[in-house]
């Protein structure tokens, strides 16, 4: 990393980052673990607040809104699919004007009144419908009224306005404290996702033991009032590490820059390329330096792209003269359209496996209310054992990053042990074991309440709840493989002027998971209950039900998946691009009297 660099020219950062004005930052001043720690406080608490709506929020829904089990199920799939959608609002307001700072610093804002106005829905008497005559069911429940739906989920999409502001950003932020072209800093970024992500589920199991445990048994004020207050401190930890924060420059709307690449390559089809790819059109390399920025070099991958940077005159003809200028575009814009090109089909395959994530928050719950939840005079919350699939992909994130990653480098030499496709597919492949499990289960449970008489009384059967543990188990092994994986992948796979567009592609993915869950569920209740004196396979009675064969159905689904997956993996080629590094060289006098730093560049290879 030296070359001829001074030592002083090492002490500010090589990747652009910069301060909240715009200024080169100092290394040893900015970024690094110390900066980091302010935002994983803040995301520590913001999960917290987060799965103290969700993990029980198909319990609110059922015991407090009285909902059916599938409205319920699909209520709250589409509000889960809602909020891992707006994020790439979020990203593409970041990217293109705000900033990832400014663009998280407005969406908390919004986050927080909706978790005041939920906490307003739970605790104000009339904005609560009144419970069940006589225990509850059918038609003793009196439905809620629409402005009591308005005001519950108005804060719940509220939520998710303002969760499409952070969600993106946050996790780019943290990742923006490591240089990457420092090689200890990069080091530490390749650990960076897995204790990200370890922060996050230390949020979640405190959500899913503590808070679920206050709702169930204490109010639901309680409940969501801590979380609320919660997500008040996280945000004032936030705001007083931000002298320490680096930040990256905007670079513009990454959608517009893609749309512009495909239609001047349209525009141009009959455009032949130059034999020699250095004849494209390209800026100048002070170009980039001085925007702190990255060039790269053309690739014969999709080469039709290639055609939106050919230069007028060039390619043969006079025609070419003729063209817009928008159909001009430079070698740099079409590989970075190139790379989010790339992660569409893969993106597709990630659907189904946050599919499958979505059963644990919704039927996984329901399957919970029917069994006996008794240890001793305790009685166990059915969201819990949601705390089973955290605690266990705590324990396996860090034996992941302590031991098998280092055991497995030596082997394959590659820096992160397993490629993050490999991680993936491994975690896809779990998730059917998962599911197969669930099945089993679910036909054994509903083989007890046959065997004995409790079909058509439904409601609790002597079984104890564990007997769901398995699944919970399973389920959390096979997402410290695929969650982490997949953040981290299309983290690292997207274009540096759009990693806040690629974080939120992956959180696109579960957004979409969820809806076809909604889509899933729904379509399956239509199709099973259609004839005349049929049971859908998913009912308010799950004594009823079968859910053992909607488990067995999505289980091969996801096998189809997988195989979709590793086609397409088989075929993927990982991202190497030649950038040039900047090297920011400032006097003293320069930065005490605000003078212009000097900039010089040098070729480097990226991974």
């Amino acid at each position: 990393m030296e070359n001829g660099a001074g030592a002083g020219d090492d002490e500010y950062t090589r990747d652009g980052s910069v301060d909240l004005r715009g200024n080169p930052v100092l290394r040893s001043k900015r970024g690094g673990w110390k900066a980091c720690s302010f935002i994983v406080v803040y995301e520590l608490f913001e999960r917290m607040a987060y799965y103290g709506i969700a993990s029980n929020l198909v319990i609110y829904l059922t015991e407090k809104l009285h909902q059916g089990t599938v409205e319920a199920a699909n209520n709250v799939t589409n509000w889960s699919g809602t909020v891992f959608i707006t994020p790439l609002i979020g990203a593409l307001v970041a990217d293109a004007w705000l900033g990832r700072y400014w663009t998280f610093v407005a969406g908390s804002a919004v986050y927080l009144m909706g978790m005041l106005l939920l906490t307003l829905a739970v605790s104000v008497p009339a904005l609560k419908p009144p419970p069940c005559d006589g225990g509850g069911g059918g038609a003793a429940c009196p439905r809620a009224s629409a402005l009591q739906l308005g005001v519950y989920f108005g804060g719940l999409y509220t939520i998710a306005l303002g969760h499409g502001g952070t969600k993106p950003n946050i996790s780019t932020i943290g990742a923006d404290q490591f240089d990457d072209f420092h090689p200890p800093e990069k080091l530490h970024k390749l650990s960076f996702f897995n204790w990200w992500m370890f922060t996050i589920f230390l949020g979640i199991l405190f959500s899913t033991t503590v808070l679920v445990y206050l709702q169930d048994n204490v109010s639901w004020t309680v409940g969501y009032g801590i979380p609320t207050l919660g997500l008040m401190v996280s945000v004032a930890v936030f705001l007083a590490g931000t002298p320490l924060y680096r930040h990256k420059v905007p670079q513009g709307s990454p959608l517009a820059t893609m749309g512009r690449v495909v239609a001047a390559a349209v525009w141009k089809w009959r455009v032949p390329l130059p034999a020699d790819s250095k004849e494209l059109h390209e800026l100048e390399l002070e170009h980039y330096t001085t925007r702190r920025g990255f060039r790269m070099d053309a690739t014969v991958s999709m080469a039709f792209l290639n055609k939106a940077a050919v230069k007028p005159g060039e390619g043969g003809g006079g025609s070419v003269a003729r063209l817009p200028g928008w159909t001009l575009c430079t070698v740099t814009q079409v590989e970075e359209t190139k790379q989010i090109v790339k992660l569409v089909p893969l993106l597709a395959t990630m659907v189904v496996p946050c599919t499958l994530v979505a059963q644990a928050g919704t039927l996984f719950v329901k399957q919970g209310v029917t069994l006996d939840r008794r240890i001793g005079k305790f009685h166990v919350p059915p969201a819990s054992l949601g705390a089973f699939v955290t605690a266990t992909m705590l324990v396996c994130i860090v034996l992941y990053d302590r031991f098998l990653v280092p055991a497995v480098r030596r082997r394959t030499k590659n820096p992160r042990g397993i490629t993050l496709l490999q991680r993936i597919s491994l975690g896809m492949l779990l998730q059917i074991v998962t599911m197969v499990v669930t099945s089993v289960v679910e036909s054994r449970r509903l083989g007890y309440a046959r065997r004995h008489g409790l079909v058509a009384a439904g409601g609790q059967l002597p079984v104890t709840i564990f007997i769901l543990l398995p699944q919970f188990v399973l389920l959390g092994v096979a997402d410290a493989f695929l969650v982490v994986g997949q953040i981290e992948f299309f983290y690292d796979q997207a274009p540096e002027s759009m990693k806040s567009l690629g974080t939120a592609m992956s959180l696109t993915a579960y957004g979409a998971g969820n809806l076809l869950s909604s889509a899933i569920l729904a379509a399956v209740e239509r199709v099973t209950g259609g004839g005349k004196g049929r049971t859908p396979w998913v009912t308010n009675n799950l004594n009823a039900s079968r859910l053992d064969y909607y488990y067995a159905f999505l289980a091969t689904l996801a096998a189809a998946n997988l195989l979709a997956f590793v086609v397409l993996s088989c075929k993927y080629s990982y991202r190497v691009e030649s950038t040039e590094t900047i090297d920011v060289d400032v006097a003293m006098d320069d930065v005490q009297g605000g003078g212009v730093a000097r900039v010089k560049s040098e070729a480097a290879p990226m991974a």
